[in-house]
């Protein structure tokens, strides 16, 4: 099994090009040795010399043609938003055939990608087409606290409309096993109400009654440590404080705030249930401050560090 990270550069315009450099600048040789970057030479170049950091790309790059590149710092287009396609098909065609271990993603701009032709809500649904996969779950992990969402990218009526049993029991056991993974024997797992008060027994609705505590019987008749629906009002504080190890968010904002209030510049993301693995920063492209080589690199380097423990992991199974 390949134990190359392979970094997809995102949105040429955005800051994906300088923390790139920044976390490659800061790695030892024996780990830039073992990554490789999916995206555009001179894009990178042109970061580099932003930053001032000598370093040969030249051997870390796999160097994908875009037109007009280096491309100005900050712009949203479709050129760039075809080009940060055309860097992930790459990287993930490389993770299907075995040549890098996992995927790491700096930001894309979704609005850009779009103008270009390629209609997806994000790297999951992308992920999730581009591996010819069902479906893939949305994991945000910091050190004390992990979310998983039974939904992400659609409005708040619809994320009410897909936490059926099924979704949220695939949900349970995809975080599950994922915990399994990365060292938890036996993983403590919550699940979120999707009701103030989990419907207070139907007065707020009853949708906890009906889809929620249903799904979670039939994971705990699997044997899966979980329990809910909690309220989701004190169930994030609760895991925080060491009393579970993943929460089972409904939607996407009920998950994303309480990590980004406690990890805003560390939470990693990653996508669970695809044939492949894949991390990512937990911000976007920062097209307000890209070129100036203000961007933080810390998220970068935690997104890189979660991957190789998943490679070393896998290895170790192998």
């Amino acid at each position: 099994m390949s134990n190359i990270v392979g970094i997809t550069m995102g949105d040429p315009a955005g800051v994906g090009p300088e923390i790139i450099v920044k976390s490659l600048s800061e790695m030892s040789a024996a780990d830039r040795a073992a990554t490789r970057v999916f995206g555009n030479l001179a894009q990178l170049e042109a970061a580099r010399a932003i930053l001032g950091i000598e370093l040969d790309l030249r051997d870390i790059v796999e160097d994908v043609p875009v037109d007009g590149a280096p491309l100005p710092w900050g712009k949203l287009s479709a050129v760039s938003g075809d080009a940060s396609f055309r860097f992930i098909d790459l990287a993930v065609k490389s993770a299907m055939a075995g040549k890098i271990g996992c995927i790491v993603t700096a930001p894309i701009n979704k609005e850009a990608l779009n103008s270009a032709g390629h209609h997806y809500d994000g790297h999951t649904g992308m992920l999730t087409a581009l591996t010819g996969s069902k479906s893939a779950f949305m994991l945000l992990a910091s050190e004390r606290l992990k979310v998983i969402h039974v939904s992400t990218h659609v409005s708040l009526k619809d994320a009410i409309g897909r936490a059926k049993p099924e979704r949220i029991l695939a949900t349970i056991r995809a975080g599950n096993e994922h915990l399994k993974r990365i060292g938890y024997e036996n993983p403590r797992i919550a699940v979120a109400g999707i009701n103030p008060h989990c419907g207070e027994n139907g007065l707020f609705g009853t949708e906890d009654d009906e889809h929620i505590a249903p799904a979670v019987a039939e994971a705990r008749a699997e044997g899966i440590d979980v329990q809910g629906p909690i309220s989701a009002d004190t169930v994030f504080h609760r895991a925080y404080q060491g009393g579970f190890d993943l929460v089972i968010a409904q939607y996407h904002d009920q998950g994303h705030i309480p990590i980004k209030l406690v990890a805003f510049d560390t939470a990693v993301n990653v996508s669970v249930g695809l044939p492949i693995d894949r991390t990512s920063v937990d911000h976007g492209t920062a097209f307000d401050i890209a070129g100036t080589g203000k961007a933080k690199h810390v998220n970068m380097n935690a997104a890189i560090a979660y991957a190789r423990k998943l490679i070393a992991g896998k290895n170790a199974n192998v």
